[in-house]
């Protein structure tokens, strides 16, 4: 079963920040099929060379869909900007019913690692952005008798292990998880819900093919979940829920869809997909580890039987070096060199400077090796730390399940 369109949105007036592409679109294209009105508020105007979509391809695609669009260039940070964009919304639409506030930055950076003005960008999009847009339409929303606020923000989850491999960045999203906080009680009066929704999995977006590199598909669900779940809840009457932080499958389960395995960009991935930060893997998942593999399964020995299956041709496609820092039962520091000469690893420091620097417990070391522990959910659940080039570690992963088929 879909979560099919129910016209509970025509002729409503949507303003989504964030929209030419990814989620926001998605919700965008979504409320279209009702025949909803869209202000696709982004800051592409013209072709990124490395990002599809601008507001005018997205405000064509939601006219195709059954909406009417009006793009909107529009940076978060900037208030005239804002206060133009829904300004502009209001004289063609007459009004605005319902705001998406989904413009992010990202970066899972350490304190150390993050300059301070990759801190401000996410602060001013993220927390100030979601802040000011929602401070320029409520104005409008209190006007409206079917006012939503809808940010794309995680719940409030206090767990140390979300702070400490990139506080910066959950200082930020955060922010934008508090204003649902504040905003749902004040202005529960005047019948404006405020909530948040978040992913259960990665979802395929730029953000995260930047994160994890070309693969990122075969651990990702599509937007389509987050506009489904999205629209779920702004048919919805206002009175009806408000101040809360909703989880994408726990919305459709509520609506009736079960069907999960649509969602997937590769379907037969559907049960092992990646999930996102800021949510606790249930009891008895993802925590699981054999103990006996450290004393079964020696790091020395595993290098060593590594060295005899590095070949050139995985040096010429790889084209990195590799340093471990390995902490716990087996410490030391490891080496794997992929891009120099025939290749080569070992104990210590390699001779050339490495790409990418990985920290781990020596049992995830193993884990990982062995197939049953992730990069990149290990990285989001801060059981790996990686300085250096992001994708080169991922990419690991990958490599790790090679040298494994073949000792």
């Amino acid at each position: 079963m879909k979560m099919i369109n129910t016209g509970k949105l025509a002729g409503r007036t949507l303003f989504i920040t964030g929209a030419s592409r990814g989620i926001g679109k998605a919700i965008a294209l979504k409320a279209a099929r009702d025949g909803a009105n869209i202000v696709v508020a982004a800051k592409t105007a013209e072709p990124h060379p490395k990002l599809p979509g601008t507001i005018y391809t997205a405000a064509e695609e939601i006219e195709k869909a059954g909406g009417k669009a009006h793009p909107c260039v529009v940076d978060v940070r900037d208030e005239a900007q804002v206060r133009n964009a829904v300004q502009q919304a209001v004289e063609k639409f007459g009004g605005i019913d319902i705001l998406i506030n989904n413009a992010s930055a990202i970066s899972l950076t350490g304190t150390l690692e993050t300059d301070m003005k990759r801190y401000d960008l996410m602060h001013q999009i993220n927390t100030r952005g979601t802040f000011l847009v929602s401070k320029a339409c409520i104005p409008y929303l209190v006007k409206s008798d079917h006012a939503h606020i809808l940010n794309i923000s995680p719940p409030l989850n206090m767990n140390p292990k979300w702070f400490a491999p990139h506080v910066a960045y959950t200082m930020a999203k955060y922010g934008m998880s508090m204003c649902v906080l504040g905003m749902s009680h004040e202005f529960r009066k005047q019948n404006v819900a405020v909530n948040a929704l978040w992913p259960r999995t990665a979802i395929h977006t730029a953000a995260i093919e930047m994160l994890t590199g070309p693969g990122s598909a075969e651990i990702s669900r599509k937007p389509d979940i987050m506009a489904d779940a999205a629209y779920a809840i702004l048919i919805k009457e206002p009175s009806a829920a408000t101040g809360l932080f909703y989880i994408d499958d726990e919305v459709l389960a509520e609506a009736g869809v079960t069907d999960l395995k649509q969602y997937a960009c590769v379907p037969a991935n559907a049960d092992n997909l990646m999930e996102d930060f800021f949510l606790d893997s249930p009891p008895g998942k993802g925590e699981k580890t054999d103990s006996s593999a450290v004393n079964t399964v020696l790091i020395p020995k595993l290098f060593s039987k590594l060295q005899n299956v590095i070949s050139s041709e995985i040096v010429a496609s790889t084209q990195a070096v590799y340093q471990f820092n390995i902490t716990g039962e087996e410490e030391g520091v490891w080496f794997l060199d992929l891009k120099n000469g025939n290749g080569s690893c070992g104990n210590g420091a390699p001779s050339a400077k490495p790409d990418a620097v990985l920290t781990m417990k020596s049992q995830n070391f193993v884990d990982l090796f062995a197939g049953k522990l992730k990069a990149a959910p290990a990285y989001m659940a801060g059981k790996l730390k990686i300085s250096g080039d992001l994708q080169k570690a991922i990419k690991l992963e990958k490599l790790m399940k090679a040298f494994k088929a073949k000792l």
